[in-house]
C-alpha cells in the first residue's frame, strides 16, 4: 500500500521492545486509560520474554515508523483436542488514523498467522455500547452472546 494513508503491519518480536512500549502508549490514549497502560511499564527483560513467548502475539500498524494501531492476542492451548484458540485481548487504532482499514488489517493478519499456532478460531469481545467495534467484528465473524465476569484474586 502506498500514499498518505499507507501503513504496514508488523508482528513484534523480542527485539521490538521500543515498538511495544509505543503501542502501549497508543493503547492508553485510544482507550482513555493512559495511567493503566503507561503508569507501571514492565521492564525491558519482561517485555523481551513476553514478546518471545509462543503464546503471545503483538501486531503493530505502522505509518512512517510510528505506531498508529495495535493488536494484542493470547494463544490458548486447548486440552480437549490438539488445537488452540487465539483471543484478541486489545485492539485499537489512534483516533486520527481510524476509518482507514487498519483494524481490519490487524485482524486479517492475526487470522493469517493463526495456523502457525494450530488455532482453529480467533475470538474477541466488545463492550455492549461499542457500536463501531461490534459493527466491525460482525462483518468478520459470527456473534455469540456471553456474560463476562471478573473474579477477584484472593490475596
Amino acid at each position: 500500500m502506498s500514499g498518505p494513508d499507507s501503513f504496514s503491519i508488523r508482528e513484534l518480536t523480542a527485539d521490538d521492545v521500543r515498538l511495544m512500549q509505543d503501542m502501549s502508549t497508543m493503547f492508553g490514549v485510544a482507550f482513555d486509560e493512559v495511567e493503566t497502560y503507561t503508569g507501571a511499564r514492565p521492564g525491558k527483560a519482561y517485555l523481551e520474554r513476553l514478546l518471545g513467548s509462543e503464546n503471545f502475539i503483538a501486531l503493530a500498524a505502522l505509518k512512517c515508523g510510528e505506531v498508529v494501531g495495535g493488536l494484542i492476542a493470547y494463544v490458548f492451548t486447548k486440552f480437549e483436542q490438539e488445537r488452540s484458540e487465539i483471543y484478541i485481548y486489545d485492539l485499537a487504532v489512534a483516533v486520527e488514523h481510524r476509518r482507514q482499514g487498519i483494524a481490519t488489517a490487524l485482524i486479517e493478519e492475526v487470522r493469517k498467522i493463526a495456523p502457525q499456532h494450530q488455532a482453529w478460531v480467533v475470538f474477541i469481545q466488545a463492550d455492549a455500547g461499542d457500536t463501531p467495534a461490534i459493527r466491525l467484528y460482525s462483518k468478520l465473524g459470527k456473534r455469540e452472546n456471553a456474560a463476562h465476569f471478573d473474579i477477584d484474586v484472593k490475596q
